[in-house]
């Protein structure tokens, strides 16, 4: 290898430390005379090569002064290149915009820094933005000073500014996407950016547009992005109008597939947030033109507005989807302002949902019974059984809170099936406790579900044959909207029930599709007056005044049982006028709080040990 090309170049020089240029040539000085490379040629002057340099270069003193500037940095920074000798060097190429760089800079000129490179967007005097990689190098000792040297890298710039708008926004709308929403969110909240100005609060719009999918199955994807791309242009429009009257404009950005979101910094309140969801939905819901099709659509929005101090992304996108969700469930085609009450309902709801299987097994449920007495003898003739949770965290549930969970999630057939067998275990307990007395029975309530979900004629069967109890002692209740209309199965099993000699009660009649027809063909003994019909006796002395059509629908119904050869018990019966009253229609039993509370198997042993029931014995 010929000598020449052994020792570095001049201009590599310049970048390496002192000590190591004087290893490099205590290294070719080294081993035999034979091995030693031929004398280089004298190398140019270094001021020469600095002069000639492509690579746009400027020696600074410790004082960070231009001691020196060769040409390519003058063309690139649009200098008169007498005019950089002496100027500041930091000024060039702004190395005092942000702390951390000057800091690092003015290190380097005391020595304490190896190298420092940053990039830095220049305002070049011909009006035009210049992009530039700075690199600040230390000199050999000797010379003292740095060497700062300046790429242009405006076209690698440009370059990376495309990608990365095309990286960051949909291509469909040419709104800014998921990614950029967050990003801009997610600066939104950081601390600094609203503790210094503005009125530190946030909010957002977020919306879905309503029958959507169904302009893409039947109309194409080709308009349905088409639609999509005339939405993205009104709702720029309405932001940009919001953003003429206040402080920004929000961020329109679209989320995936006919989700967008709206996000206004330093919001003023509620009021603001509304105002835009209005203008939002007219615009929306005013018909679109897409190539002479007109096509008419609708939006969803949940709105949020809060303090941005101690919210995050996530928190705040969590409860604009919960919010949508309200909005689509109130009707679509509006706006819903996030409730913090309605969210905790929401949780605790989820929350119980969660937890209901485990707690059949963990024994947290239990029965209350309430007494259905006769209207004529103040006797106990039945019971019905009302389940209550007793739930660790939330304390005691009654049914309204949980049941249609269980029937959503299917744990009614578990948790009905237990009911079943500890309320029938109950009355045979209380029939061995009081054998010279009428036996009563006990009336359970049953959902629908439990008909198509398992086999409620077996589940009975075996209850009644693993307890003892007559089936003469057991009346299943269900609610008129769940029998009247059925047929099928849910027929074929009441009728089968009925047969077996269980009592089949429709509860809460009156209030559902009082289809009166059906009464004759179904396997009913039993009908239980809903308590709204009841609550019309409540005055004493003026209580045909009060509400004189109730009494007449109550004796008609009255009557029409008893014609079809069913007994029929008032619900929510609470005074003696009100028993009164039901006594005189001819109603057979009566149920509520005039009678006794729901209370503990032991309380309705104490009662079966009176002879009758007087106005308000039964209550604790």
């Amino acid at each position: 290898m010929s000598g020449t090309s052994e020792g570095p170049a001049p201009a590599t020089e310049l970048d390496r430390p002192a000590d190591t240029e004087s290893e490099i040539i205590a290294s070719q000085g080294a081993g035999p005379p034979a091995a030693r490379p031929l004398s280089p040629p004298s190398p140019p002057s270094y001021r020469s090569v600095f002069t000639a340099a492509p690579l746009a270069m400027a020696v600074v003193d410790r004082e960070g002064m231009v001691t020196g500037a060769n040409a390519a940095l003058a063309g690139l920074l649009g200098r008169d290149p007498d005019t950089l000798a002496g100027a500041v060097a930091a000024d060039l190429v702004d190395l005092t915009s942000d702390a951390r760089t000057w800091h690092a800079y003015r290190e380097m000129l005391r020595g304490r820094r190896a190298r420092l490179r940053c990039t830095r967007r220049l305002k070049h005097p011909e009006g035009h933005a210049l992009w530039v990689r700075v690199t600040v190098s230390p000199l050999p000792a000797d010379d003292g000073g740095v060497l700062l040297s300046v790429a242009d890298i405006s076209d690698h710039r440009e370059l990376q500014e495309r990608l990365r708008h095309l990286r960051m926004h949909d291509p469909v709308t040419r709104l800014p996407n998921r990614t950029l929403f967050f990003e801009r969110l997610t600066t939104a909240l950081e601390a600094e950016s609203y503790e210094e100005s503005g009125t530190g609060r946030i909010g957002l719009c977020y919306l879905d547009l309503d029958g959507f999918k169904a302009v893409n199955d039947t109309l194409g994807h080709r308009v349905g992005d088409q639609l999509l791309a005339a939405v993205a242009e009104r709702l720029t429009r309405c932001a940009e109008e919001a953003g003429r009257t206040r402080t920004g404009t929000p961020l329109v950005a679209r989320l995936g597939g006919d989700e967008f979101a709206l996000l206004v910094e330093d919001s003023t309140g509620t009021d603001q947030l509304a105002d835009l969801a209005e203008s939002l939905l007219g615009a929306i819901q005013a018909p679109f033109d897409l190539s002479g099709r007109m096509l008419s659509v609708s939006a969803s929005i949940g709105v949020v507005e809060r303090h941005a101090a101690g919210t995050t992304p996530t928190a705040l996108m969590q409860a604009a989807d919960t919010t949508l969700y309200w909005a689509k469930a109130d009707g679509k085609a509006r706006w819903t302002l996030f409730d913090p009450e309605r969210n905790a309902h929401r949780v605790t709801r989820q929350a119980l949902a969660s937890a209901l299987r485990p707690a059949i097994d963990r024994g947290e449920f239990a029965l209350e019974y309430q007494p259905l007495v006769g209207m004529e003898d103040d006797r106990v003739h039945g019971v019905e059984a009302l389940i209550r949770w007793h739930h660790p965290r939330f304390g005691t549930l009654t049914p309204n809170r949980f049941i249609s969970l269980a029937e959503e999630d299917g744990s009614i057939v578990p948790l009905g099936r237990w009911v079943l067998r500890t309320a029938c275990r109950q009355a045979r307990d209380w029939q061995v406790e009081h054998p010279d007395g009428p036996p009563i029975f006990v009336s359970v309530n049953v959902a629908v579900r439990q008909v198509w979900d398992s086999d409620l004629v077996a589940d009975v069967a075996d209850t009644l044959a693993a307890t003892g109890l007559a089936p003469r002692l057991l009346q299943l209740e269900l609610t008129e909207s769940a029998i009247m209309g059925s047929s099928g199965r849910p027929i074929q099993a009441l009728k089968a029930l009925s047969d077996m000699g269980v009592r089949i009660a429709i509860d809460d009649f009156g209030t559902g599709y009082s289809n009166l027809a059906y009464l004759s063909r179904l396997p009913v003994s039993v009908l239980k007056l809903d308590g709204s019909f009841v609550r019309g006796f409540q005055l004493e002395d003026r209580a045909a005044k009060a509400s004189p059509a109730d009494e007449v629908i109550v004796e008609a119904m009255v009557q029409l049982a008893h014609r079809l050869g069913l007994t029929v018990t008032a619900e929510c019966v609470e005074t003696s006028a009100q028993a009164t009253r039901l006594r005189r229609i001819g109603c057979d039993t009566g149920q509520g709080w005039l009678y006794s509370r729901p209370v503990s198997p032991d309380r309705i042993s104490e009662l079966l040990n009176t002879p009758g029931v007087q106005a308000g014995v039964g209550n604790p």
